[in-house]
């Protein structure tokens, strides 16, 4: 609520009356002289501000940020910042006043964070302004409170739009908020093959006279298979993923990916562990379970008996835990935080020539040899950034990793700010 208010606020401290009148100047006129000189010089500035939408870059933590506008274009601009920069992360979208006090830009008291989506639909209808109709213009005019005739707001300078408009800002975000808050949504967790993650195990009785023996040589003999331990194996990929369809792609597009890999960067689609009397395959979707079933069935024929299938959803897998977290392997810090790091840039060295769907399905050094293209990849490797920075702890070795070698790698670190 204060959130709201405070938008609010400061959208009726930048309206103009129809005689002429503003709250602001009404009250350094009659009451200024109470004020400081920098509170003075403060009020004065946001008076005439803007509210925008701006991409939050170079934060430093506890001193400043650089903001660019997302709507009028322009440079990044440094802003004196303190308590914001403590929870903002690289690459966040937020709407706020930016205002210039004495020599340093600073933001107003009421600012909005925006999650990309949401941003996104805010532009877009922007842009779309000039495309309503005589009602649609109407109705805008009578929600911003202006008396503005039916073409005047397309009509505006880009700065005297937003401030036509400036309530907007609050209405999309309070609506987005509402809309989570009533409706919180487990991320769409995906494979690299863009099928639902859900765990399957499938466990297959051995039949009377197998041996384990007689299974291991089976699996060893196929490359599809490579040992793990004395009686497990990795089912990996012998050539590329399979790609996922138009309607996965567009799936992938608002999920997350999930995926294994060996050293070699061979993709793990799952693994087969052999028990006393029991050959147990797992896998992460439904659709490598039955590709698993048949090529189990190919090899091992009637040396195993008919399985049995389990299935869990993530929602399923959260609803077990009931809120309980999982046992920390015992491993020092910097080792963890190697691990990982290396984890991760394995992966996204091998993504950097994959077929991403938000880039047309073009691979990131494939887009980059256009102009159009550098700029899709630059807005891809901003998204990952950001998302990763959000959901890992502040202190964690996935929020420390730093991304710049992917912009170095595709030649536009231009565009990185």
């Amino acid at each position: 609520m204060s959130t709201v208010w405070a938008c609010a606020f400061e959208d009726f401290l930048t309206r103009e009356f129809g005689d002429g009148g503003n709250a602001i100047d009404d009250y350094l006129k009659r009451r200024g002289w109470k004020e400081t000189a920098s509170v003075r010089a403060y009020m004065a500035a946001l008076r005439n501000s803007t509210m925008s939408l701006y991409e939050v870059s170079d934060i430093v933590r506890g001193t400043s940020f650089r903001a660019r506008d997302l709507i009028r274009g322009g440079e990044p601009v440094l802003i004196s910042e303190r308590s914001a920069t403590r929870t903002l992360k690289p690459w966040d979208r937020i709407a706020a006043r930016v205002v210039r006090v004495g020599s340093q830009m600073q933001i107003g008291g009421g600012g909005l964070a925006f999650d990309h989506d949401t941003s996104e639909a805010f532009i877009e209808a922007l842009r779309g302004f000039e495309t309503l109709s005589s009602e649609e213009k109407r109705e805008l005019a009578k929600a911003s409170g202006q008396d503005l005739d039916e073409t005047t707001v397309v009509d505006l300078p880009p700065t005297e739009r937003l401030r036509a408009i400036s309530p907007m800002f609050t209405t999309f975000w309070l609506l987005d908020l509402i809309d989570r808050a009533e409706a919180p949504e487990i991320p769409d967790l995906r494979n690299v093959e863009g099928d639902e993650l859900v765990l399957c195990e499938v466990r297959y009785p051995l039949a009377a006279g197998t041996t384990i023996d007689d299974i291991q040589a089976l699996l060893e003999a196929r490359p599809e298979f490579r040992p793990a331990t004395a009686t497990s194996w990795n089912w990996v990929s012998l050539g590329k993923p399979a790609a996922a369809s138009s309607n996965d792609s567009e799936h992938l597009q608002e999920s997350l990916s999930f995926e294994t890999r060996l050293e070699d960067s061979a993709l793990v689609l799952g693994n087969v562990e052999l028990e006393d009397k029991a050959l147990v395959l797992a896998v992460n979707s439904r659709m490598r379970s039955d590709l698993g079933r048949a090529l189990l069935s190919e090899i091992l024929g009637a040396r195993i008996g008919q399985p049995s299938v389990k299935t869990e959803s993530v929602e399923q897998i959260l609803a077990s835990h009931d809120g309980a977290m999982p046992q920390q392997l015992d491993i020092p810090e910097d080792e963890r935080c190697a691990i990982i790091h290396d984890h991760m840039d394995r992966h996204y060295r091998d993504a950097l020539d994959r077929p991403i769907p938000v880039l047309g399905g073009e691979s990131p050094r494939a887009a980059v040899r256009t102009d159009s293209g550098r700029i899709k990849v630059a807005d891809w490797l901003k998204m990952i950034e950001n998302r990763t920075a959000k959901s890992a702890d502040p202190d964690s070795a996935m929020a420390n990793y730093s991304f710049g070698w992917l912009w170095t790698e595709l030649g536009i670190n231009e565009l990185r700010r």
